[in-house]
């Protein structure tokens, strides 16, 4: 058996007068609580050092800047890390990345048992728009104030598996769970922060919105025969509620965690790596079933063209 351990540390919201060390502490209090179950690796969310800031339009840069971080760990997080290696915990999470050339990426990272930062990836699918939308309930502004992510979608080595990760818009893209598949993904671990309500439709709210959320890591998980680790930022942020729903999915696509509040809530579950072998081996074997011969629109179109 090849058991990882993985606590999907779910968060509560992050107030916008929030500070950074504050917003620390409540992770460090789901360290230690992640160290005592016994963790080897703990998933925090998306942006989880601040409140989502995309929902506000800013005009300033200097303003949008003030959301990023130049440096991991930096002052705010290094007691973070300092913890996890006295711990002997891996810890993930996200941030904005403003990188020492200027570019805002939507990035998470995942550190060794020792806390030294083995993995970084930066989220490709921007959902959103990036001007002021007056047709929106509140606005959604992540392709204003990010770039699409740099590093596609690679996977590494640690604690005696196969790890990818993904970030929020990324678990509705089947193409980004196959090409971590395509490696031979065990884990992936990926973080969010989703409105309750879409902006667009006030039709669809949280019940739908959680179906969908599960949908999509559910059905990556199977179809790639991989453990899917889903982990949210959640309850009301300055007046916008976010849906939380963090789960911990297996390689056959079923839920065996499920947060049940919208607080700050951890789970916890000794995820079997080799219980993704036998997918793999029999309907998911990929060199044995995958007719790329008809997969070519994939790479070579983006928008719908219909053809009658």
């Amino acid at each position: 058996m090849r058991e990882i351990v993985v606590g999907a540390a779910q968060m509560g919201p992050n107030q916008k007068a929030d500070s950074r060390e504050a917003i620390v502490a409540r992770m460090l209090a789901l360290l230690e609580e992640a160290g005592r179950a016994g963790c080897t690796m703990v998933v925090f969310p998306e942006l989880a050092l601040t409140t989502f800031f995309p929902r506000w339009y800013m005009e300033d840069q200097a303003e949008v800047d003030r959301w990023f971080e130049t440096e991991m760990p930096n002052a705010a997080t290094r007691p973070l890390f300092d913890r996890a290696r006295e711990l002997g915990v891996a810890i993930s999470f996200g941030y904005a990345e403003l990188t020492p050339d200027g570019h805002h990426f939507n990035t998470q990272i995942l550190t060794d048992r020792q806390a030294n930062i083995i993995a970084k990836y930066r989220k490709i699918h921007l959902p959103g728009h990036s001007e002021y939308d007056t047709e929106r309930a509140f606005q959604h502004l992540e392709k204003r104030y990010f770039e699409p992510g740099d590093l596609g979608f690679p996977v590494w080595r640690t604690q005696d598996a196969v790890v990818g990760m993904l970030i929020c818009n990324d678990r509705r893209w089947p193409e980004a769970y196959r090409v971590l598949g395509l490696q031979g993904v065990e884990l992936v671990i990926l973080g969010y922060n989703t409105p309750s309500v879409n902006s667009q439709d006030s039709s669809e709210g949280e019940e739908q919105r959680l179906y969908h959320s599960d949908l999509s890591m559910t059905a990556g998980a199977y179809q790639n025969a991989t453990w899917v680790v889903g982990v949210a930022k959640a309850g009301d942020e300055d007046g916008h509620p976010l849906m939380g729903g963090s789960i911990i999915v297996d390689p056959n696509g079923y839920v065996v965690q499920r947060a049940k509040t919208k607080g700050d809530e951890l789970l916890v579950h000794a995820c079997d790596m080799d219980l993704s072998v036998f997918g793999k081996k029999t309907i998911f074997d990929f060199a044995r079933h995958r007719r790329i011969e008809h997969y070519g629109l994939i790479t070579s179109q983006t928008g719908t063209v219909v053809k009658v």
